[in-house]
């Protein structure tokens, strides 16, 4: 399954533009990442509102990225399910909800895509960073951890995943026109906000 999961992660990390090397081996996965998610703005974005554009195009540019945002938060919820991790049961319940929730969201955004008659990945990816998207070395160290420090990696992550996820939300909330993604940025909205709540009480935040 590691290896499964190594090449999907490797596929979805080749979309993310100026990927930089981050320290392996560490305890903290905000060093791994190699940025303090903490702090996370829309400048940190590679696309501003106004380069999504309005309209069919905003809606487009929306569902493009957040496709493959979503499909690392399935590949990190694999990770919290292979039982060679030792998860905590919260933190594999948490995981298998985002799983079943963001697989069903991408089967809806690729259908979305299809029937625009768009690419179902854009052409310009949004950095990592601005995303809230894990790194290679992130990847890693999440992938070699088990146990409380497993569950320590993957909750830091998937927290500063979601917030990547809000301010794509945020940036499409006032600019598409169609109803099916405002519908599906309201329900992101909601939905991962009460996550991240949720993780950092898992964190003792």
């Amino acid at each position: 399954m590691h290896t499964r999961l190594r090449v999907l992660a490797a596929v979805l990390l080749t979309l993310a533009v100026g990927v930089t090397a981050a320290a392996c081996g560490t305890d903290s996965l905000h060093d791994a990442m190699g940025h303090d998610t903490s702090g996370m703005s829309h400048d940190g974005m590679t696309h501003s509102p106004a380069q999504m554009g309005t309209g069919r195009d905003a809606d487009v540019m929306f569902t493009q990225e957040m496709i493959p945002h979503h499909q690392q938060a399935v590949v990190m919820a694999d990770l919290a399910l292979d039982p060679s991790h030792e998860a905590s049961p919260a933190v594999q319940d948490l995981a298998t909800r985002i799983k079943t929730a963001q697989t069903a969201e991408i089967a809806d955004m690729t259908a979305w895509l299809k029937a625009w008659g768009a690419d179902p990945v854009s052409g310009q990816m949004m950095d990592h960073d601005g995303m809230g998207m894990m790194s290679a070395a992130a990847m890693t160290a999440l992938e070699n951890a088990k146990g409380p420090a497993f569950d320590r990696l993957w909750l830091e992550g998937m927290i500063a995943h979601h917030e990547g996820a809000l301010m794509m939300a945020s940036h499409i909330a006032d600019r598409g026109d169609d109803a099916r993604v405002q519908k599906l940025s309201e329900a992101i909205d909601q939905s991962q906000t009460a996550e991240i709540a949720e993780m950092k009480k898992l964190l003792g935040q």
